[in-house]
């Protein structure tokens, strides 16, 4: 019989298992801080803020300082991917933008009059010139950036040099540049008072030399160079339509209290006159009546001649100086009629005739007027009104209310008082019709539905959820499939290694070593499989070892 010793039937010695047992926790203890520290990680990433944008569109030295403002607030910030805004939590957005204000950040990187602070002795006469219209510029680009529908304006200033020439002297031009807010627009009214506080901080400079242009190229002050003669003013839009409300709410205040203010609705419509005109006129009228003439003056001339009076005379020379002709008339006259026989005596002892004229110039005054009148604008041309009444609701024969049309008495009635309420002018041509109609009801305004998934609040929520819910399901996978495992392997003790023979070989005889001891029944797999692989080796390395003892088994059998 070989001899028989205890042995225990390992792969390594005693002190070589509990170096393994030792690093296998502490491998384990590592990945576990490591899940841990994953599963952390993540969940810090799933509660990380929503950052918004705190500023934008900055220059670099106002970047400079509200990152420094930020720092010393301890608000956390980040860049967005172009760098052209600051992006800070969405909780204190409102409260560091305050702060920053407070501050006076952003500067929008204007410089205004405090660059003459900063003037070097012996500067030249230039460059002082040059700081004077920077800062002029800058000055004017803050009062702009007041206006609250301007995000940034950018101001030029061409000041030309002074002359002591009258005709080489120039009038200063401005130029502005507007960067509007977004959705936001200036009316003629807000671009002229731009114009004018250009115009009126700037010596010399004129409101027709200002150019104003906003961020998309539109010339904005181009309305204020053209004749406003063919546009309506918005002063004057807003006339004709605070007139037309006024007449239309004259209207359903007289008639409210006839048929209830829920009954009665009144629209006008007035032709308003903004022609400004000057009208002279001078106007003559015939005399009316002899009394009541006036004579302005008064001529008369009167002359008489003498016939047998007249002295020859001629042009002096010799055709006047030669004697008279012989007479030729007749010595015997003939014997005159017996009618003219009385006459001839008579016209003897006639004198002779004169000849007299007068003339007389009478001038009387002649009526004359001359009138000016100057129409004021606003008058109106025409006025239009509507009304339309409701149904009268009364009680019918069951005790029931139920509409009836207006009678004509009533209907006459509303008419009169709504002509008297609206200045009812019939020369004018001025018109008003009154409709008695059942109202219908407050239908409801069927709007389309939006569905859940597109409504905003909706998505908002569905992706904080969602990142809610990714958080855990991957914190649950990391504890399932890495850290429950760990943690088992870390909790449960150690089995001891199964007791198995060990084989010797002796140089004269073979040894046989068995497992002394009562046999373990509790071997693991793992175990099996190490003792399992150390007997195949042994086999191969020593099969006469492993003859003899397969022979001392089949001995002792027997």
């Amino acid at each position: 019989m070989a001899a028989v010793t205890d042995a225990t039937f390992s792969n390594s010695p005693p002190g070589g298992m509990f170096s393994s047992a030792l690093g296998n926790r502490l491998l384990l203890g590592v990945g576990i801080a490591a899940v841990i520290a994953v599963m952390s990680a993540f969940w810090l990433w799933s509660q990380q803020p929503d950052y918004r944008v705190l500023f934008s569109n900055f220059s670099d030295k106002d970047g400079g300082a509200i990152v420094g403002a930020l720092e010393r607030m301890n608000v956390p910030y980040k860049f967005s991917e172009g760098g052209s805004a600051i992006l800070v939590p969405a909780a204190q957005v409102h409260q560091a933008r305050l702060r920053l204000a407070a501050e006076g950040l952003p500067k929008g990187g204007n410089v205004g009059f405090e660059i003459m602070e900063q003037q070097k002795f012996g500067v030249s006469q230039f460059l002082e010139q040059v700081n004077f219209q920077r800062a002029l510029e800058g000055e004017l680009e803050r009062s702009v950036q007041s206006i609250a529908a301007v995000q940034n304006a950018r101001i030029h200033l061409a000041i030309p040099k002074s002359s002591v020439f009258v005709r080489d002297q120039q009038k200063p031009t401005a130029s502005v540049l507007l960067n509007l807010q977004p959705g936001r627009t200036l009316d003629a009214q807000q671009v002229s008072a731009v114009v004018h506080l250009l115009a009126s901080s700037v010596p010399e400079l004129t409101a027709a030399n200002v150019t104003v242009v906003d961020q998309n190229g539109n010339l904005l002050s181009d309305s204020g160079r053209q004749d406003k003669t063919n546009k309506l003013d918005p002063n004057q839009i807003k006339y004709v339509e605070a007139l037309q409300q006024s007449i239309a709410r004259r209207v359903e205040s007289i008639i409210s209290p006839i048929v209830g203010a829920e009954n009665v609705r009144a629209e006008a419509s007035a032709d308003v006159d903004f022609a400004n005109v000057e009208q002279a006129a001078e106007i003559y009228k015939p005399n009316q009546t002899p009394d009541s003439t006036v004579i302005r003056s008064q001529q008369s001339s009167e002359s008489a001649t003498v016939p047998g009076n007249n002295l020859n005379g001629g042009v002096p020379g010799a055709l006047s100086n030669q004697p008279p002709a012989e007479a030729s008339a007749p010595l015997v006259q003939p014997a005159p009629a017996e009618g003219a026989a009385t006459a001839a005596p008579a016209a003897a002892n006639t004198p002779p005739l004169m000849n007299t004229q007068k003339n007389a110039t009478t001038n009387y005054e002649v009526d004359k007027t001359v009138r000016y009148s100057q129409q004021a604008m606003g008058g109106i041309k025409r006025l239009t009104v509507a009304v339309v009444v409701n149904f009268k609701r009364e009680a019918g024969k069951d005790g029931k209310l139920q509409d009836r049309p207006l009678s004509d008495a009533e209907k006459t009635q509303i008419a009169d008082l709504a002509r008297q309420a609206m200045g009812y002018n019939e020369a004018r041509g001025d018109t008003l019709t009154v409709v008695n109609s059942s109202f219908a009801g407050n239908l409801p305004v069927l709007e389309p539905e939006v569905p859940l998934w597109k409504q905003p609040q909706n998505i908002a929520m569905g992706m904080e959820v969602l990142k809610l819910l990714a958080g855990v399901l991957v914190m649950l996978m990391l504890y399932l499939r890495l850290l429950k495992p760990m943690l088992r392997k870390l909790v449960t003790p150690a089995l001891p290694a199964p007791a198995a023979p060990a084989l010797a070989d002796d140089s004269e005889n073979p040894v046989l070593l068995e497992a002394s001891g009562p046999a373990t029944p509790a071997i693991t797999q793992r175990g099996y499989v190490q003792n399992l692989e150390t007997a195949k080796s042994i086999a191969k390395d020593n099969p006469k070892m492993v003859a003899n003892v397969v022979t001392n088994w089949v001995s002792n059998n027997d």
